[in-house]
């Protein structure tokens, strides 16, 4: 390798500044150049880009309390439009390569337990909500009280909870398990497919799908998921021509009659900011909110910290430059998720294959959020993705989250069984919040029975007392006559 290489590759020894875009990003200072930038900007897209099948897919599949169900169409834009924006915004104004969109996991929270509760117009008045107190705990400097409250093994509890959940729903929505009709005769809740047995062509492309996807994370190709969603579609289209298939789901696989189609912005500005007090009342809007920060505030620490270090960017304290504003920008982008009805959007980790290939600046993020708003104009081609070929990539996520579980004290009693409760309820009961529930209050209790009580935050303590409510609320309504 020559000198001039060394230098390039060693972030903050760059050449000299050449430019104002060059002093404004400090691309030379860290070390890293234009070509380099685009090069990890295009990168990130190509990775992250799933979420624009994912997400639709995953918000349009649930109805809402009163039965109703977004427009897939709509959220591809409103997808696209909230990850173009706000990742240049980031870009701009925190000047780090991370991308934002709106978050797996979190869409998974507002899909299957906020909206059967309420209406959409309300779930996404939630998020706002959420994104709005976030920006107030990094105004106000308690995040820094908010992230040592909860104990690290319980964040990565969480985390790994929300993945297995993650992976079931792929697993129920494409049909690879079912709910047995006659559950309340039966002691086994699912099946495998329909019947007991895998039948149909869709399972099929689940199932081959799956494969695909685990063979090119295995090898570590870049834009594994990618690659697996575009391959899969394509299978499923030919299936559908040469074969007789009586029901894809939602989303039937074939060859749109346009490629590009004006952006559809029907669902911006749609939300109810209090709405859900009316629907749920206040203690399960206030367990409702705390789980989304919970969710998009921990992950985006972890994303934003592991991201930048990979890049060579946390300064001789290993802190993040431009904390502040990074967090700050990504409380904005939970607000502009809700209120585009697009659910919260957050830091991507996969902005770390952008990083794999030499961006260390937000430059790069121009390049990834131009990407996305080009995406704006490509929803026939977005649309027409059957679940069977975006669910293995729910099952590839719920394995990357999955891998937090090897950073837990297995041997420690005291935080193990609040650990394995948060991880097994939340899929079990297909509920995050149930998970993150039963973790804090059993880890309250076995912290009080040995003793040491006074080694629990006052914050899990006010948030356990939330939690021992909200699970005997219906209990605590008798008593109170309340109904």
């Amino acid at each position: 390798m020559s000198e001039t290489q060394q230098v390039e590759d060693r972030p903050g020894a760059g050449a000299p500044q050449a430019n104002s875009v060059d002093r404004f990003f400090k691309i030379s200072a860290r070390g890293s150049g234009v070509g380099r930038e685009v090069r990890g900007g295009f990168a990130t897209f190509f990775t992250m880009a799933y979420i624009l099948v994912l997400n639709p897919i995953i918000l349009s599949s649930a109805e809402d309390k009163f039965g109703d169900r977004l427009d897939s169409v709509q959220l591809v834009t409103a997808t696209a439009l909230v990850a173009a924006v706000m990742t240049i915004v980031r870009g701009v104004g925190g000047n780090l390569p991370l991308a934002l969109a709106a978050g797996l996991g979190l869409n998974a929270v507002v899909a299957f337990q906020i909206a059967p509760l309420m209406s959409w117009d309300d779930a996404m008045g939630l998020i706002v909500l959420e994104g709005l107190l976030i920006c107030v705990l990094v105004v106000t400097g308690l995040r820094e009280a908010v992230m040592y409250a909860i104990p690290q093994p319980l964040k990565q509890a969480i985390s790994v909870g929300i993945g297995l959940f993650i992976a079931f729903i792929g697993f129920v929505d494409a049909g690879f398990v079912s709910r047995v009709p006659d559950a309340a005769n039966t002691t086994v809740p699912v099946q495998l497919g329909a019947t007991g047995a895998l039948t149909g062509w869709p399972v099929l492309v689940f199932c081959l799908g799956v494969l695909l996807t685990i063979g090119l994370l295995a090898r570590r190709v870049k834009g594994a998921i990618l690659i697996s969603i575009v391959t899969m579609t394509a299978v499923a289209i030919v299936i559908d021509e040469i074969a007789d298939v009586e029901s894809w789901g939602l989303t039937t696989p074939r060859v749109p009659d346009d490629v590009v189609a004006s952006p559809d912005f029907g669902l911006l500005g749609e939300f109810s900011l209090f709405g859900a007090f009316g629907e749920v009342g206040v203690i399960t809007v206030v367990l409702l909110v705390f789980t989304l920060i919970l969710s998009d505030f921990f992950d985006t620490m972890g994303t934003v910290v592991g991201v930048s270090a990979e890049a060579g960017l946390l300064d001789e304290d290993g802190k993040v430059p431009n904390l502040g504003r990074v967090l700050l920008i990504d409380g904005a982008a939970a607000v502009a998720g809700g209120a585009s009805s697009a659910s919260s959007a957050t830091s991507y980790i996969e902005s770390a294959a952008g990083v794999g290939e030499g961006a260390r600046t937000g430059f790069a993020n121009l390049v990834t959020g131009g990407l996305f708003a080009c995406a704006l104009f490509l929803t026939p081609l977005l649309t027409i993705v059957p679940m069977q070929a975006a669910a293995p990539a729910l099952v590839a996520v719920g394995f990357l989250m999955m891998t937090q579980v090897k950073h837990i004290d297995w041997d420690r009693y005291e935080i193990a069984i609040p650990a394995f409760l948060t991880i097994a309820v939340m899929p079990f009961t297909y509920s995050i919040t149930n998970g993150i529930g039963a973790g804090f209050v059993s880890y309250v209790l076995i912290k009080t029975v040995l003793g040491r009580a006074k080694e629990v935050h006052w914050l899990l303590w006010g948030t356990s007392v939330l939690f021992l409510i909200y699970f005997a609320i219906d209990p605590i309504e008798q008593l109170l006559n309340v109904k």
